[in-house]
């Protein structure tokens, strides 16, 4: 097991989440992809968007049915300026690939918005630290695993 899939396991373990880990054989390099392969709706795959907000990170666990408006979310958050973060940014301050970037798991918390569209899925999917990876969780669990902020952020 990578050692980031190892470290999600752990925290989702030590937190009470139930959910298992499932590793594909390949990444999922979209939410279609993934919605696909999982046979569930687009909707349900929950990305995880780092972005660059002031130059601190900002996590957006967005519904793959959407695209985050960058403007609204800084709006949100009091940032003049939103935008999507390099990957070293998010290697950076995550530990994590993009494409793989599981809503915990980081060196140090990361401010994080969930998209509400979310709790529209009784079971939704995110990433756990590896394009190879991801888990069963709900709407209300991630708000409980991120310390995160319901928000309409489409």
């Amino acid at each position: 097991m990578h050692p980031n899939v190892a470290h999600v396991a752990s925290i989702l373990n030590e937190r009470g989440v139930t959910g298992e880990i499932v590793v594909f054989d390949e990444s999922m390099p979209t939410a279609a992809a993934a919605a696909a392969r999982l046979g569930c709706d687009v909707g349900a795959i929950a990305n995880s968007l780092i972005f660059d907000a002031d130059g601190a990170p900002l996590l957006v666990l967005t519904s793959g049915a959407h695209r985050v408006d960058t403007g609204l979310v800084a709006g949100l958050v009091g940032a003049s300026r939103v935008r999507r973060a390099t990957a070293e940014f998010v290697r950076a301050h995550t530990g994590q690939p993009i494409g793989g970037v599981a809503p915990i798991g980081h060196p140090a918390p990361v401010r994080t918005l969930v998209d509400t569209w979310l709790a529209r899925h009784p079971v939704v999917w995110a990433a756990a630290g590896h394009p190879y990876t991801i888990f069963p969780t709900t709407f209300e669990e991630l708000l409980k695993l991120t310390d995160g902020t319901p928000a309409d952020v489409e």
